[in-house]
């Protein structure tokens, strides 16, 4: 049965004005992340440490699977939901908020494997996703909203506004039937990177993400597609990735940069979405072209077909070459035939042997300034016209054009997650850091990382490039964990 999208209920009588009075300031747990077939869990330990540094905050994002009988989402067994109990309870004995989150809804997730039925369009998994809102209000009915609040679900994506507003009313009017003054979060929509507007009128908190731009907070990262190239902070000069091609015709627009020398340009392609074409031009005219169909030859690896998509993606080893003619005013790059092509490093050489470096930052759904080549000594030698002075000045203007009506709606916002993964350089990753932190602070507005303890985490986070200090039977990243302290 097909979902059926009507017009917003009344819901005046359940509206929550409530605002936690602490800004919230802590972690994701991952206890109940994703069943794979281990036990569920939460351990006081993680409370009292969370406790102890000084933070006032946990998120929860959970997985239904782990609590429901024999794969059948109608049934609840209540005895799996205890170490939810048990959160709830270490959060009041520690003073710490808890937020819980299906990270795996019924009918939508954003990890693998995708779920068999979609609650945007099919009524039965909202009425399955309903019904597990419904037993959480009922369960934690009278926990006060300064112990307790709801996150709808996990970074809805590519979905309508208007789709994803009708789901998270009825959500909303759901847990507010059970429990008129839970206090209740939803994500924005692009995998929470944009505000809401449909959302404003539930009277709901909305939660952001901090993980712009992905080419470091997710650098290697095996779950995602995005460009491998060596990060670099501020990236007050960097192009977007990926180049989209007719296919995504509202975004399809060349890579431009101006007056270079005669050079030898070499660019190592990342992640190829569909057969493409990838062609260079000097001043209209073309210098070459090169039609890429991954999976095709032995210079793929990480080869997948995208059934939700219905293309091949693969990331391509080899490199696209070629010269510039002296006299070039423009040179453009662009993909003239297919769906997208990310490029993981753009190089220049003339002559004599100089080289530059275009650095290169993944921004789904964006095109490119042109460039200009300003000389070899310069700093960088590949500038924007038009170019924020420094990586805090990038990040907000990234997140005041996305949050940007909310505030002035007055809506709670969040950051529900952010971090970089363990492969990023450390010192990279605490500048980036400080840099989103200092914004979040002079907004008034909380965060959580992800995690606590893991690969994006202050404990057992696998970096090689820390010096890690033993601290209960944990390794302890303690230059990150002053860094958040100050925030």
């Amino acid at each position: 049965m097909a979902l059926t999208i009507n017009s917003f209920a009344d819901i005046a009588d359940t509206a929550i004005d409530w605002r936690p009075a602490e800004r919230w300031r802590g972690f994701n747990l991952l206890g109940m992340f994703y069943d794979s077939g281990q036990e569920p869990s939460f351990s006081e330990e993680e409370f009292s440490m969370i406790s102890e540094f000084g933070f006032n905050f946990v998120r929860l994002p959970l997985d239904y699977r782990f609590w429901i009988k024999d794969g059948n989402w109608d049934e609840i067994n209540e005895e799996r939901i205890k170490p939810i109990d048990r959160a709830v309870e270490f959060g009041k004995k520690y003073g710490i908020h808890v937020q819980i989150c299906f990270h795996r809804a019924p009918g939508y997730t954003v990890a693998r494997p995708y779920e068999k039925m979609n609650l945007f369009k099919d009524e039965e998994a909202l009425q399955a996703c309903i019904k597990h809102w419904r037993f959480f209000a009922e369960r934690y009915k009278g926990i006060p909203n300064e112990q307790l609040s709801f996150n709808l679900f996990n970074e809805p994506g590519n979905v309508k506004p208007e789709v994803y507003a009708v789901v998270a009313q009825r959500l909303t009017d759901a847990i507010r039937e059970t429990d008129p003054g839970r206090y209740i979060i939803a994500d924005g929509i692009e995998w929470g990177r944009k505000q809401v507007e449909e959302l404003f009128s539930l009277n709901v908190g909305q939660a952001a993400r901090g993980y712009e731009p992905m080419s470091i907070s997710h650098y290697k990262a095996n779950w995602v597609s995005i460009p491998s190239v060596e990060p670099c902070w501020p990236l007050t000069d960097a192009a977007t990735t990926p180049l989209y091609g007719p296919v995504k015709e509202e975004w399809s627009k060349p890579l431009e940069i101006k007056d270079l020398p005669p050079c030898h340009v070499v660019i190592q392609p990342g992640m190829i979405s569909g057969n493409v074409t990838v062609t260079a031009y000097a001043d209209g005219a073309e210098l070459a072209s090169f039609g890429l169909i991954p999976g095709e030859g032995d210079k793929w690896t990480n080869v997948s077909y995208k059934p939700e998509w219905k293309v091949t993606q693969a990331q391509y080893t080899g490199t696209l070459e070629f010269k510039v003619p002296a006299n070039t005013d423009t040179v453009s790059i662009a993909v003239t035939n297919g769906d997208w092509a990310a490029i993981d490093k753009l190089e220049i050489t003339d002559e004599s042997g100089q080289k530059a470096l275009l650095p290169m930052v993944n921004r789904w759904g964006e095109t490119n300034k042109p460039f200009f080549f300003k000389g070899f000594n310069a700093h960088p030698p590949l500038q924007l016209a038009d170019r924020p002075d420094s990586g805090e000045e990038y990040l907000r203007e990234i997140f005041l054009a996305n949050w940007q009506k909310a505030f002035d709606a007055d809506i709670f916002v969040m950051v529900g997650e952010f971090g970089a993964y363990n492969r990023t350089p450390h010192g990279i990753v605490l500048e980036w850091m400080e840099d989103n932190m200092r914004i979040w602070k002079e907004l008034d507005i909380g965060w959580a990382l992800w995690n606590f303890s893991g690969t994006f985490g202050i404990l057992d986070s696998g970096r090689t490039d820390v010096q890690y200090e033993d601290y209960k039977g944990h390794k302890l990243d303690r230059k990150m964990l002053e860094l958040l302290q100050r925030y």
